[in-house]
């Protein structure tokens, strides 16, 4: 999904969850969108995900497009390393919410 249908999306829905995707080891964040129906977008520009290096610069962006909370989500490969289930999507087991 395009940065610039963010807000046109936003007024329309209102069941909807964005998630900051962070990886272990690394320093950049990426944005994603969840709708209702479970399907997930990568939010980008000009056809290419949008990378953050620093948290105030996403919530300055999800706050041009009034959004006001978000799920912090980590991928660390430690459970897949040793042989288990990955469980990013138990409730915030893997999850921290952002308020901004």
């Amino acid at each position: 999904m395009e940065f610039d249908h963010l807000k046109a999306f936003v007024a329309d829905h209102d069941n909807f969850e964005i998630r900051v995707i962070s990886h272990a080891g690394s320093r950049y964040y990426q944005l994603e969108l969840e709708d209702v129906e479970g399907q997930r977008h990568m939010l980008c520009r000009r056809g290419k995900p949008v990378m953050f290096r620093a948290l105030d610069d996403i919530y300055l962006e999800l706050k041009r497009a009034g959004i006001h909370r978000a799920y912090l989500v980590q991928y660390v490969a430690h459970d897949e390393m040793i042989g288990r289930d990955a469980h990013y999507h138990d409730p915030l087991s893997s999850r921290m919410p952002l308020v901004f």
